[in-house]
């Protein structure tokens, strides 16, 4: 939580004082005492998230190869090929497992 002095406008540091600790002004002969304990908790909002694979949408209509899954050990999953970097750099494969219950993602 920041603090600012009323007087002056700067911002108040915490010091310790001869009985208790105090907010005072770096500049101005501004103090005060603090009686009781000061908390303030603020959570930001997250921003949503795209799927950057196109959501459970772009699973819809892919090929199916013989590939292990490396969680279920499942002998078939779902794959797509999608360009994520440069041109002269290979594709980068994205599997999905076949069995309905895992549906662990994995790419190569």
């Amino acid at each position: 939580m920041l603090l600012f002095c009323p007087t002056c406008g700067n911002l108040l540091t915490v010091e310790e004082g001869s009985r208790c600790y105090r907010f005072a002004c770096p500049t101005c002969p501004y103090i005060y005492n603090i009686t009781s304990k000061i908390s303030s908790k603020t959570y930001p909002k997250l921003k949503a998230v795209d799927d950057v694979l196109g959501g459970a949408a772009a699973w819809e209509n892919v090929d199916s190869t013989e590939e292990t899954c490396p969680k279920c050990e499942h002998p078939r999953a779902y794959f797509m090929q999608i360009q994520t970097r440069s041109a002269d750099e290979p594709m980068t494969i994205f599997y999905k497992c076949c069995d309905a219950l895992c549906g662990h993602r994995w790419r190569e």
